[in-house]
């Protein structure tokens, strides 16, 4: 049977068990949940990111509570005190996310459907690889999760450009799992890094190219130049559950094979 009455402190647990078909044992979601868009409608926001409305949560008798990474550990420490049980997810990998959507699959007895959701993800990946194998040549791509200070992508962003057809010019700033670990020291090493494509997913503000071909010294990066500045809406991007490998996947794929149409003609 397993858990019954499962909040969820992120978006992804909660559009995981919607396409699982399991979305009626969500009691509670995050207030910044926007997929599905109907979860919104149906069920009552009792969390931000680092904080939660604990008593509306209790109020909710909940017998699992799903959050994510260690910004939440406070959350969890307080509802654990309550004697609610908590899982924390911690992944930052496309395999992690593949393999977030077989463990919550299995947590709610839903296995066989998790099965067949994740082969319809690693398709995904598939296919997109063989798009981007067939390119003449792959662009070094910026991608920027935040301008002031300017903070570079997180893993499974990084591995899913490279998916895409591109090449993070910032891959050694992937591995550090928290923003502050990748934050720009020096603006201008963009600069010498010369992305081909900057894609901007500024978390909750919509990206503005003018703001970035307005840093000093950027007029001479290749995107700059060329006028290859992107958004890609953070919902679909930031989130490591399945939009980041369908939606998200897709706008990267769609940016880069745009890309070297242009350069072809």
């Amino acid at each position: 049977m397993g858990p019954q009455r499962i909040v969820c402190l992120t978006e992804e647990p909660t559009e995981t068990l919607y396409l699982l078909g399991e979305q009626d044992r969500i009691v509670g979601i995050s207030g910044f949940t926007v997929r599905p868009a109907i979860a919104r409608k149906e069920k009552p926001k009792v969390s931000a990111f680092t904080s939660a409305k604990i008593g509306e949560i209790l109020k909710l008798r909940p017998d699992f509570v799903i959050g994510f990474s260690d910004i939440q550990a406070d959350i969890a420490s307080a509802l654990i005190k309550h004697g609610i049980e908590v899982w924390i997810s911690n992944h930052r990998s496309v395999e992690g996310i593949v393999d977030y959507v077989y463990r919550l699959g299995a947590l709610v007895g839903a296995s066989d459907r998790a099965g067949a959701l994740v082969a319809q993800l690693e398709q995904r990946i598939a296919d997109a690889r063989e798009r981007a194998a067939a390119l003449p040549r792959r662009p070094k791509v910026y991608f920027e999760e935040w301008d002031t200070p300017q903070i570079t992508g997180i893993r499974w962003v990084s591995e899913l450009v490279g998916i895409a057809g591109g090449d993070d010019v910032f891959p050694e700033h992937a591995a550090m799992s928290l923003a502050r670990d990748r934050i720009l020291a020096d603006p201008l090493e963009v600069v010498r890094r010369a992305p081909e494509l900057i894609l901007g997913s500024w978390c909750g503000k919509k990206f503005r190219p003018e703001q970035v071909t307005a840093r000093e010294g950027w007029s001479e990066v290749p995107a700059v130049r060329d006028g290859e500045l992107h958004e890609i809406k953070s919902p679909i991007i930031l989130q490591p559950g399945p939009a980041a490998l369908t939606a998200g996947l897709n706008a990267l794929v769609e940016v880069i094979q745009g890309w070297a149409k242009r350069r072809a003609g």
